[in-house]
């Protein structure tokens, strides 16, 4: 049985009430409008975007302007930005506020792959104090009236760590809540995120909202790291991988989402889970078979646990139409009971620590050197948003 607290206090973000503080976090290839839909028919929160580059946006990518349609049943409508030029994410945050095309911008300071560590971007440029000033004052004006949140890792390493001076920059900066993943880039997505320092940045940051993420696999851990740290909500990734029903039992544990009622996640249910999941795929790409390959990557993370074998996995992992799908899933022993403990904790690849890639002479200085601004637009790279 899910543990509850009292009823949570809504999620302020400038003149946007979130009811539920529970915030969908930003996963290239995972939370795009299907997936956000998905979540939203189960529970209830704040569903971002995937990560939008704002040199994609600003240059009007087409796959670009794709990712950051809503469905009109999406609202509010929450984009994540990502970007190392100021003038460049200003821009793109302007052209979100004077188009109308979100409510909500968040800005990624969190992506850990060396692809773009390298580079000095993600969880490498709050290093850069000034500069990582500099992008989210640009993000906040070109916004103007729409809310804007930073979401960033504790540092470079445990010996680089940046987050207690970003979060001050940003709150400063003028940002409506900040989002602290509370592992390092080094870390990756390995080991225990320490919400210890969640915490600290709770106690650190008092005028606007602190939100918590690492290591929330189930409702029962969101109301741990609130109790523990304090923190006024809770952001949630790889927990929710082939689990979207994770956000009606977060709903129901911080005492929220009227309607929501629990599950019994039997095979069938899981089943159906999927097969909608497909179908929202289709109608996002306009195209069934594109659709149902998006859905193959799924597959792993919706079964895990569950008597499925191997074969019907691979068949499941190559299906190119919802007939097909609805075939494999009708061989099921859709009766079959929730499996416990066997579906229960890490989804998604944790990786191992690794020493962060970075630009020469990254940590010399927390200043930019003059000839290392024109290295960091090969940062603008779509990856994960950390």
């Amino acid at each position: 049985m899910t543990t509850t607290i009292a009823p949570a206090r809504p999620l302020r973000l400038g003149p946007i009430e979130v009811e539920v503080p529970v915030v969908l976090a930003p996963m290239a290839g995972i939370t795009n409008t299907a997936f956000r839909r998905l979540c939203r028919e189960y529970g209830a929160g704040l569903y971002v975007s995937e990560m939008i580059t704002s040199r994609a946006l600003v240059e009007r990518n087409d796959t670009t302007m794709r990712l950051i349609r809503h469905h009109e049943s999406e609202t509010p409508r929450s984009v994540q930005l990502y970007g190392v030029d100021p003038a460049t994410v200003g821009a793109a945050a302007r052209l979100l506020a004077d188009e109308d095309r979100a409510d909500h911008i968040d800005l990624n300071f969190g992506c850990p792959v060396p692809k773009v560590t390298r580079k000095g971007g993600g969880a490498a440029l709050p290093w850069k104090s000034g500069l990582f000033g500099d992008i989210v004052r640009a993000a906040v004006r070109g916004a103007g009236d729409i809310p804007v949140t930073v979401k960033m890792r504790k540092g470079i390493d445990d010996d680089h760590l940046t987050y207690l001076d970003a979060a001050r920059i940003a709150e400063d900066a003028g940002v409506a809540a900040i989002a602290l993943h509370a592992r390092t880039a080094s870390q990756f997505y390995s080991g225990n995120a320490d919400w210890d320092a969640i915490g600290t940045l709770k106690q650190t940051i008092t005028s606007v909202p602190v939100l918590g993420n690492g290591d929330i696999w189930s409702a029962e851990d969101a109301v741990r790291m609130v109790e523990q740290t304090g923190c006024d909500g809770v952001v949630v990734g790889r927990g929710c991988l082939g689990r979207p029903w994770l956000f009606g039992d977060l709903a129901r544990a911080f005492g929220g989402g009227a309607g929501t009622r629990p599950v019994d996640a039997t095979l069938g249910f899981v089943a159906d889970a999927f097969r909608r999941h497909a179908e929202l795929l289709v109608e996002f790409f306009e195209d069934e078979d594109r659709g149902c390959r998006d859905i193959r990557k799924h597959v792993a993370w919706y079964f895990k646990g569950y008597p499925v074998g191997g074969d019907i996995r691979a068949r499941l992992a190559t299906a190119s139409s919802l007939q097909e799908i609805d075939d494999l899933l009708g061989t099921l022993e859709l009766d079959a009971p929730y499996p416990g403990e066997a579906a229960e904790g890490q989804r998604g690849r944790a990786g191992t620590p690794k020493r962060p890639a970075l630009p020469d002479g990254w940590l010399d200085s927390r200043e930019l050197a003059t000839d290392a601004a024109g290295a960091l637009a090969d940062a603008e790279l779509d990856h994960s948003g950390g």
